[in-house]
C-alpha cells in the first residue's frame, strides 16, 4: 500500500511563511542604508557650513585688527612728519642769521601779494630741504629745492631722501640750473647771494630769472647783524658781504634787472599790516620773458 507523498511547498503556488527566508531583514537593510548617507550628507553640509561661518567671522575679525595697525601706524608717522616739520620751523625761526626763516614768516604775505604764483615754488638756498618740507604741507603747493652745497655727515637723513627723490636737488648755483625757462611760477633764494661776487651773483640771478614765470624774491643781507655762519663760510671760501639796500639797487641797473614795483608796494603795504618787519633785505625782480620784452 503507497503511502501519499508530501505535498512540497517548493512548487505549490504559495508564499513562503513569513520569517521563513528572512524577508523582513532583507527589505529593511536597504532602506536603513539609504537613511544613514542622508543623514551623513546633511551632517557633513552642516560641519561644512558651520566651518565656513567661523573662518568668515575670524577673516573679519582679522581684517578689522589689520585695518586698526595700520590707523595706528599712519597716526605714528603722520605725527612723527609733523614734529619733524615743526622741528624745522622752530629751528629756522630761532637761527640768529637766517633769512630762511624771514622767508617762512613772510609766507602769508606772499601769498597775498603773489596769489595763485605761490603754486609752484622753487627753493634756493642752504636750509632748503627744512623751508621745501614746511612748503609741502601748504594746501594746493608743490615746491621743489636747489643746495647750493654738497651734501655731507651732518646732511640729515630727510634731507638726503628729498635729494633721492628729486624734490631737492645739489647743484652749484653759479652755472645753469637744470631746469627748463618758467619751470616754476615763483623761484625764493635766501642766505646765498650775499656770498657771491657781482659777477657770479649776474649769472646766478639771469637763470634763477629765466626758470621762473611770474617773478623772482630775493632775501638778502642782515640788516642791523654783523655776522654770519660760519659753516657757510667755510663751504663758499669767503664771508658773507651785507650789502645796503642802495648796493642793490645799483646792481639791478647796472646789469638790467628790473624790480616788480608793484609787487614790491603791495608786499610792503601788507607787511606794515600785519606788523611785519623784516630782517633780511626783500626784493622782488621780474622774470626774464618780462625783461626781454621791454
Amino acid at each position: 500500500m503507497r503511502h501519499p507523498e508530501p505535498i512540497s511547498t517548493a512548487f505549490s503556488g504559495h508564499p513562503p511563511p513569513q520569517g521563513l527566508l528572512g524577508g523582513n531583514r532583507m527589505s529593511r537593510r536597504p532602506v536603513s542604508l539609504a537613511r544613514q548617507i542622508v543623514e551623513r550628507s546633511r551632517n557633513s553640509v552642516a560641519n561644512s557650513m558651520h566651518s565656513r561661518t567661523q573662518q568668515s567671522r575670524l577673516l573679519s575679525v582679522g581684517l578689522l585688527l589689520l585695518g586698526a595697525i595700520l590707523l595706528i601706524c599712519y597716526a605714528y608717522s603722520a605725527s612723527g612728519r609733523s614734529g619733524n616739520h615743526n622741528q624745522a620751523l622752530d629751528r629756522l625761526l630761532e637761527g640768529d642769521s637766517s633769512c630762511a626763516a624771514d622767508f617762512l614768516r613772510a609766507l602769508p604775505i606772499l601769498k597775498k601779494v603773489y596769489g595763485n604764483s605761490m603754486h609752484k615754488i622753487l627753493h634756493v638756498g642752504p636750509d632748503t630741504c627744512s623751508v621745501v618740507s614746511i612748503l609741502l604741507k601748504e594746501d594746493d603747493s608743490e615746491a621743489w629745492g636747489v643746495e647750493p652745497y654738497n651734501l655731507d655727515d651732518t646732511t640729515s637723513a630727510h634731507c638726503k631722501r628729498l635729494v633721492r627723490q628729486g624734490i631737492v636737488r645739489v647743484a652749484d648755483i653759479k652755472y645753469p640750473l637744470p631746469y627748463r625757462a618758467q619751470s616754476f611760477s615763483l623761484v625764493i633764494i635766501s642766505d646765498v647771494v650775499d656770498y657771491l661776487s657781482p659777477r657770479y651773483l649776474n649769472t646766478t640771478l639771469i637763470e634763477l630769472t629765466r626758470v621762473a614765470a611770474d617773478g623772482v624774491v630775493i632775501f638778502a643781507g642782515y640788516p642791523g647783524q654783523h655776522r654770519a655762519k660760519l659753516v657757510k663760510m667755510s663751504k663758499f671760501g669767503r664771508p658773507a658781504k651785507l650789502r645796503s639796500a642802495t648796493w642793490w639797487i645799483r646792481f639791478f641797473n647796472q646789469y638790467k634787472f628790473e624790480e616788480n614795483d608793484s609787487a614790491m608796494k603791495k608786499f610792503e603795504q601788507t607787511s606794515n599790516k600785519r606788523g611785519f618787519k623784516p630782517s633780511c633785505h626783500v626784493f622782488n625782480l621780474k622774470p626774464e620773458l618780462t625783461r626781454q620784452q621791454h
